[in-house]
């Protein structure tokens, strides 16, 4: 198990090294950061190479690679354009972006295995009509859509019956506010229920049908028939030898989909205000911090982003023992 971790690891990061070049040299290529600059007519040509040199960008493209990589191999993702520290945006960033994705995972996790079983067990029943139709329309609906009606419809109506604000609409926290361990608890948590809740209808509706495809799947193998061939009751074949099994793909979706939600969620944050890894990742291609595209941005994000999908890979492939005992890694 251990050896193969460590080549899945290896491989990983050439993988991980070579799309650092590639998306590096396709950001630098995708336009000039100095171009808004170099359009005033107000601004003398020696300040523009002046920047020109702060920001490195009279240095040869594989040059300013081999720098940021060096950088990168001691500890440091460099400075954006902007002149703040890379790791630091990157850090509160990410820290926005847990504070979403741990709760979303959790409770999509439940809510698909649940309702996934139940439509896999009742197959064609009423309740798992009333799943699949509900699945179908959370998938089928955009997110910035979903989030503008909860935050319409929901926030607002419970907000007004109530008197006082219950369910914040904008960003992560109060502005200035203070209070002790326990307000800051309920604050935080009244700005996060509704970014959570768009996210969660959106996740478990595509994480409920792969369970309930793959438990369908599974509960018509020959072993399974055997099992209830052998007397074991419906409980036992249900949980003890089918649902591991099933279990398996839904690992694999849930592992890629964390990784994304760690990415950054990009229009969830934005109607939402949270200052996350999509935010970042947007404002540094969008011109967020003046100077567009922040390439050092861009590379610390994609460090971040792609690390995390291998990362989780190799925790399912882990997993995937622990479910199946028959698969086993040499």
């Amino acid at each position: 198990m251990w050896s193969y971790i460590l080549r899945r690891t290896v491989a990983g990061l050439v993988v991980l090294l070579v799309v650092t070049f590639v998306v590096f040299i396709l950001v630098v290529l995708s336009g000039n950061p100095l171009a808004t600059m170099m359009a005033n007519p107000k601004i003398s040509p020696a300040t523009i190479r002046a920047a020109r040199e702060a920001l490195h960008l009279n240095q040869p493209l594989l040059e300013r690679y081999w720098n940021w990589l060096w950088g990168l191999l001691h500890g440091s993702f460099g400075t954006s354009f902007s002149g703040q520290p890379v790791g630091s945006q990157l850090g509160h960033a990410l820290l926005v972006s847990l504070r979403l994705a741990i709760p979303v995972v959790i409770l999509s996790v439940i809510l698909a295995v649940v309702l996934g079983v139940v439509g896999a067990v009742r197959q064609y029943h009423a309740v798992d009509y009333v799943s699949t139709g509900m699945s179908y329309i959370f998938f089928a609906t955009p997110v910035f859509v979903l989030a503008l009606l909860l935050k319409d419809f929901l926030a607002v109506d419970i907000n007004q019956w109530a008197g006082h604000t219950i369910l914040y609409t904008v960003g992560p926290e109060s502005p200035g506010f203070t209070g002790n361990w326990w307000q800051t608890f309920v604050n935080s948590t009244q700005h996060i229920v509704l970014p959570v809740v768009t996210l969660v209808l959106v996740t478990y509706a595509s994480w409920s049908r792969f369970q309930r495809a793959s438990l369908l799947d599974v509960l018509n193998a020959d072993y399974i028939r055997l099992a209830r061939a052998k007397g074991l009751s419906p409980r036992r074949v249900l949980y003890v030898h089918a649902l591991r099994n099933a279990l398996i793909p839904v690992t694999t979706v849930v592992a890629l989909d964390f990784a994304g939600l760690l990415g950054g969620v990009i229009i969830t944050e934005i109607v939402y205000s949270w200052s996350g890894m999509g935010t970042l990742f947007y404002n540094a291609l969008a011109g967020g911090s003046g100077i567009s595209p922040d390439v050092y941005i861009v590379q610390g994000w994609l460090i971040v982003a792609a690390g995390a999908v291998i990362a989780f890979n190799i925790v399912a492939d882990v997993m995937y023992a622990f479910l199946d005992p028959r698969i086993r890694y040499a």
